[in-house]
């Protein structure tokens, strides 16, 4: 036979069970509108650590990429790259000698599903160099039309040479920035006279002339 007490204690349990319940049904529809919430266009599908890319051609290298950290993503109608940490691309030349050095705070590079489009952009504190012309352009924003291996901005540029000092808005260059020319130039100057005897030396890819092995003293 069940006593008053006994009673009180089953009624004090099953209110305990049905809170417990309650708060962990709550708590589980909670979780579930969080992950409903979830926008997984905005979730990337991948990220690499270190990225090193090698692009090469026949056995020559062509170029060179290395980010911190690449994150991809996709929808329906493109999928798309963030380099959020920056990234440095490095261009070879047709005999294997490094022409082209790109750097940047930021980059992202969009592929287009229905007609395979590419597009490739930079961001912040852009440098553009050309190890073998010498020459160092400065912008904010730079894309680059891999279809047409062009590179363009139109953003204020700064753009330093062995021949002078150039500045403006807007510049146009082939991929390898031999070419650039900046749309509207402003105070801007060159040098008229140089000197026929000087010698500019490509402190990247020279490794100095052959020295001829001296032979062994006769002892």
């Amino acid at each position: 036979m069940t006593t008053v007490s006994e009673y009180g204690v089953l009624y004090a349990v099953a209110r305990n069970l049905f809170w417990v319940t309650a708060f962990l049904l709550c708590s589980c529809r909670n979780e579930l509108g969080t992950a409903e919430k979830l926008d997984l266009e905005e979730t990337p599908v991948q990220t690499v650590d270190n990225m090193f890319v090698v692009q090469s051609e026949n056995g020559r290298l062509q170029m060179r990429m290395e980010a911190d950290v690449m994150e991809r993503y996709q929808n329906d109608t493109m999928s798309y790259e963030l380099f959020p940490k920056g990234f440095a691309v490095f261009g070879y030349n047709e005999e294997g000698l490094l022409e082209t050095e790109i750097t940047a705070e930021q980059g992202r590079h969009v592929q287009m599903e229905k007609d395979d489009t590419e597009k490739w952009e930079a961001f912040g504190n852009v440098v553009v160099k050309n190890i073998i012309n010498q020459e160092v352009m400065e912008t904010d924003t730079l894309y680059w039309d891999r279809k047409n291996e062009k590179i363009f901005t139109h953003c204020y540029v700064k753009l330093y040479s062995p021949d002078g000092y150039m500045q403006g808005y807007g510049m146009e260059s082939d991929q390898r920035a031999r070419n650039s020319v900046i749309l509207q130039p402003f105070d801007s100057y060159g040098v008229i006279v140089r000197d026929s005897t000087e010698v500019r030396i490509d402190s990247v890819n020279f490794i100095g002339p052959l020295i001829k092995k001296q032979p062994d003293p006769v002892r």
